[in-house]
């Protein structure tokens, strides 16, 4: 399977959506509850664009099968060398190195545009998403104890960190 790595277009929103509401619906990824609206999407991605965010996706044989991006932490000023970053994969595609390419990507990116930690938080009960994290180096810094709450139980976050300087 080839795969391409590439910014994001307008024109990839529905698939990025796509993606999203499914992990919305289905899973612990996101701790939002309903699914999201292209209006809504759309305005995610200016949003991104003015703050000079990247959104990324990965493309295979012409269809957006994976994406990423990263975002401010905290909004405060003294947190504005780190970012949160997200990567989301198609459920089809999953298990075939896609979300390596992603987050090797956003890594390269958040160096280039000068930050100095990457944070992940993620669902604790997660363990995939916790090892996939430790192969880039990412550190588990700590858990949040019944931080969230979605389908009707208490979630425990686990704070990841990469320092990337």
């Amino acid at each position: 399977m080839e795969v391409i790595i590439r910014p994001a277009k307008t024109e990839d929103l529905p698939s990025i959506l796509e993606i999203v509401n499914h992990a919305i619906l289905h899973t612990t990824a996101i701790y939002d509850y309903d699914a999201r609206t292209l209006e809504e999407q759309k305005a995610w991605f200016v949003e991104k664009q003015a703050w000079e965010f990247p959104v990324i996706v990965a493309e295979s044989a012409n269809e957006v099968i994976g994406f990423g991006t990263y975002g401010p932490f905290r909004l405060k000023i003294g947190y504005r060398f780190t970012i949160e970053h997200s990567v989301y994969v198609n459920d089809k595609a999953t298990g075939k190195g896609i979300g390596r390419l992603i987050l090797q990507e956003l890594i390269d990116l958040a160096k280039d545009q000068n930050y100095h930690s990457m944070i992940g938080v993620i669902d604790a009960s997660n363990s995939v998403s916790i090892e996939f994290h430790k192969k880039f180096g990412f550190i588990e810094t700590g858990v949040l104890k019944q931080a969230g709450y979605k389908f009707d139980k208490w979630l425990d976050v686990s704070m990841m960190q990469l320092l990337l300087k």
